[in-house]
């Protein structure tokens, strides 16, 4: 089975960070619960594990966790 197209999240900028753009996307609803998820190595950026929270995502990038994927649109 394919995995679905990735959801487009408008963040209104040109760069938003990791752990942040999970709240906002509704990944997941607690700050708490992004840092463990992204600590643990359960999130993807572009196809590959990133555990920084901080790190910057730009337009275009993509973000998996737990099948779901979502791409940061301007």
């Amino acid at each position: 089975m394919a995995n679905p197209a990735p959801i487009d999240v408008p963040v209104g900028s040109d760069m938003i960070r990791l752990g942040p753009f999970m709240k906002f996307a509704g990944v997941l609803d607690s700050g708490g619960d992004v840092k463990e998820a992204i600590i643990d190595g359960f999130v993807t950026v572009n196809g590959e594990v990133d555990r920084r929270r901080g790190r910057q995502l730009h337009i275009g990038d993509i973000i998996t966790f737990e099948g779901r994927s979502f791409r940061v649109r301007p």
